[in-house]
């Protein structure tokens, strides 16, 4: 059996909690198009197409291939087809799908698939079904939160070998490289970043050193970072790390179709002292959001609640972003997408619930100088919360 699969019993749980919602919602079925989420119910991501009725066996659709171990598939219908007839036909005779109402997932089809998938469904109401996607893998499972919690402990062996091989003369992209093969070899996978918005790029490293960390431009961040070409505009540079200045190291991890995303700071010898002083601040919001957090409370009430920290450490101004150019957010959603529901952002009304996972990010940034921040991901548990992120939340002097 592959590392990391899915447990028949998980996947029924998760196709009966869909089919809840669907008929909570008075839908017949939802059609399933993006990767994750068909990996989500169906324990693979090699279908082309899945579709949930709202009652009864759901069905998996491979478009002109065949797949080995289709066992694997069980107690899932499986159909081989050459285009959307075979998909309609199969769809028409074993779900007897005619006058119904069908949930797509709109927010990352594009308008021309949206208009085929439509066609399959020519006499249906069509909705968006990603809110109730998105809702139902916002709370994580057991096996969930086991898989986020390997993933946790290779970070973690992560940050510690980068005090080792960090070395002042190297660049960037030259730390990110490393630390990146690191985390491969001990996960023993490939570091697979998935992401929703179809315009937001993935990608594991995020190292920003001095004047970087201080950098806006393309991301919806704090800071953006010089990156390496017009091409990708963001992230590690071929800037050379220095001794005494900030290094921000943010990365983003994936472990059997779960990510993390955690950042800690680092400096070769001593931090200057206006750093550290942001460093530690960010780290007191970081812990006094953790003694807030419990079930119940909104998740914009979280982002006002680490405003109002920031401002009474003096640092308003500064905080989530250079002046003029903050982020509305604190944190972000995540599991088998890197960004998910909820965000902690500023007006959410979205209530926490025992097993919410989410990316907790408060950061500094000086403009064109540097960024100070943490980032740990947390579980909501039925008193509060508990940090599944490993490293230590401090300062790395190396």
């Amino acid at each position: 059996m592959p590392r990391f699969s899915v447990p028949q019993h998980e996947l029924e749980k998760r196709i009966s909690e869909l089919q809840g919602r669907l008929q909570s919602s008075n839908a017949d079925g939802a059609f399933l198009a993006q990767r994750t989420d068909i990996y989500y119910f169906s324990g693979r991501d090699d279908p082309d197409y899945m579709f949930v009725p709202s009652e009864g066996q759901a069905s998996v659709f491979f478009l002109d291939k065949e797949v080995p171990n289709n066992k694997a598939l069980a107690p899932y219908d499986t159909y081989f087809v050459t285009g959307p007839a075979g998909i309609r036909k199969a769809l028409t005779s074993k779900h007897r799908v005619g006058r119904s109402r069908i949930g797509l997932e709109l927010d990352v089809v594009s308008f021309l698939e949206s208009g085929r998938y439509k066609d399959l469904f020519e006499d249906s109401e069509i909705f968006d079904v990603s809110p109730l996607i998105l809702g139902q893998r916002a709370v994580k499972s057991l096996w969930e939160l086991e898989v986020m919690r390997q993933a946790a402990g290779i970070t973690a062996q992560v940050f510690e070998a980068i005090r080792s091989f960090i070395q002042p003369g190297m660049t960037e992209m030259e730390l990110s490289a490393e630390a990146e093969a690191h985390a491969q070899v001990l996960g023993d996978s490939l570091i697979d970043i998935r992401v929703r918005d179809y315009k937001t790029e993935g990608y594991p490293w995020h190292v920003l050193s001095g004047p970087n960390g201080g950098m806006i431009g393309l991301l919806d961040s704090p800071a953006s970072g010089k990156g390496t070409s017009a091409a990708f505009p963001c992230g590690a540079s071929q800037k050379r790390i220095i001794t005494h200045e900030p290094i921000m190291v943010d990365f983003t991890y994936s472990l059997g179709g779960y990510h993390i995303d955690e950042t800690r700071m680092f400096s070769i010898g001593s931090m200057p002292e206006e750093a550290m002083r942001a460093s530690e601040a960010a780290i007191e919001i970081h812990n006094h959001i953790l003694e807030y957090v419990s079930p119940g409370i909104k998740a914009g009430d979280i982002f006002d609640y680490s405003v109002a920290k920031a401002n009474r450490l003096g640092y308003g101004n500064t905080y989530l972003g250079p002046e003029g150019y903050q982020v509305s957010f604190v944190g972000h959603g995540i599991g088998a997408e890197l960004i998910e529901w909820p965000l902690l952002a500023k007006g959410r009304d979205d209530v926490l619930e025992p097993g919410i996972t989410f990316a907790l990010e408060p950061k500094i940034v000086f403009e064109d100088r540097f960024i100070a921040g943490v980032e740990s991901v947390v579980l909501v548990t039925e008193t509060g919360c508990e940090l599944i992120s490993k490293v230590p939340v401090e300062v790395f002097i190396c």
